[in-house]
């Protein structure tokens, strides 16, 4: 169903008024500083279009895992000088969230101005998605924009709560650019991609990624799979895998895909492999069928790289989702390297380019191909869910719209 967009909304809807504004700060930090603005460089269109319509903006952001406590290692205050200093204009903070501190701070916002609240993850209720903080929080704007894709597969106070809490009081709940963005390259394009259409999963597990097997395979015309999890269909598939990273409990599961998916699926043709995963391991390559035991498989080998890039090369459509190999580590870096740069050139032809965040936005950084990718989603589990074709609370949680 289609939802209501900030883009979709006049300026005269915003001027003067106070809008809640729930953004994905949740970058790295180092020595107190942000050391990835990813994240805040990806939030910054929202913003703008908000403040130069002359929105009072209270912005709302967790940071890490801080269990429900509050704890100045998770504090946002590093974040507000980062935003502050990409957006080239004052971004007011306060340690606070529902506060008597935080309340007059946000009633003496002026047009044009931001507020960026403390963490909402050191208030407990924020995860429980109680009632009570996203009544608070709802208090604060008179509109609400999500624009923390990253967030949006959660029903969090501050995502799914506040977004019914402000539609119930007759306001509206809509998304920011950015989600819109990610709305339209993960959900709308997959519903009608220009073909052929071309699927890469990679990653340790098939477990956390069957869901989005099972929905890709009936859209896609090659779905590429390496990483770890192709170890369990090699097992399936009466391989020797050495002590390479599997799983024995999903080797039925992977032989049913293998039946199902037929030659639609491709698998890597040959390993690179080691005794040990290791910055300074000895790496061979073999073909699948010559691992022998004691190996560890640790990425694909050149005529995968071959085999996969021609098929990502000759499609019109490439979504990508997880690594080829162990590519923190030189040894085992090849093979994701050489498919970022494949899945590149399929966009410098004029392919639609999509990488499902995580390791794979990561990767293409490595590579130095992330600039000539169409889309990078900055959500890995958000996208992971909407690429398994399941609802997300806090894009459900939105104000419908008319569907264009």
């Amino acid at each position: 169903m289609a939802k209501t967009l900030l883009s979709a909304l006049p300026d005269g809807d915003l001027r003067g008024r106070r809008i809640l504004v729930r953004a994905d700060l949740n970058v790295p930090l180092s020595h107190g500083r942000v050391s990835d603005d990813t994240r805040i460089q990806a939030c910054l269109p929202t913003l703008r279009r908000l403040t130069d319509a002359g929105g009072r903006v209270v912005l709302l952001s967790h940071l890490g895992r801080p269990k429900g406590t509050v704890n100045p290692e998770y504090s946002l205050a590093p974040v507000a000088r980062a935003l502050d200093d990409a957006l080239e204009a004052p971004v007011r903070f306060v340690a606070d969230l529902v506060g008597p501190e935080a309340r007059a701070a946000v009633e003496s916002l002026g047009d044009g101005e931001i507020l960026l609240l403390e963490n909402t993850r050191f208030d407990p209720r924020e995860t429980a998605n109680d009632p009570s903080l996203a009544e608070a929080l709802a208090g604060y704007g008179e509109l609400y924009v999500n624009d923390a894709f990253g967030t949006a597969h959660r029903a969090h106070a501050s995502t799914e709560g506040v977004a019914r809490v402000v539609r119930a009081a007759g306001g509206r709940a809509v998304a920011g650019l950015l989600l819109e963005k990610e709305l339209t390259f993960l959900g709308e394009a997959l519903d009608d991609p220009e073909r052929p259409f071309v699927g890469v999963l990679g990653g340790a597990k098939i477990s956390g990624k069957i869901d989005v097997v099972e929905a890709l395979l009936p859209r896609v015309d090659r779905l590429l799979v390496g990483g770890a999890m192709a170890n369990t269909f090699f097992l399936a598939m009466g391989l020797e895998v050495g002590d390479s990273l599997v799983e024995p409990d999903r080797v039925d599961m992977a032989r049913d895909l293998l039946d199902r998916a037929g030659d639609k699926l491709l698998l890597p043709v040959d390993v690179r492999v080691a005794r040990e995963i290791a910055p300074d391991a000895d790496v061979r390559i073999v073909p699948r069928s010559e691992v022998a035991a004691g190996d560890r498989i640790g990425d694909v080998g050149p005529d995968t790289e071959a085999l996969f890039a021609d098929e990502i090369r000759s499609a019109r459509t490439v979504v990508w989702n997880g690594p080829m190999g162990v590519f923190e580590l030189d040894p085992f870096r090849h093979g994701t390297g050489h498919l970022a740069r494949a899945v590149a050139e399929a966009a410098d032809a004029g392919a639609v380019t999509v990488l499902g965040g995580g390791d794979s936005a990561a990767a293409a950084e490595v590579a130095g191909v992330a600039e000539r990718l169409t889309h990078i989603s900055t959500g890995g589990g958000a996208s992971l869910e909407l690429l398994a074709g399941r609802s997300l609370p806090g894009i459900d949680a939105l104000s419908d719209g008319e569907a264009s």
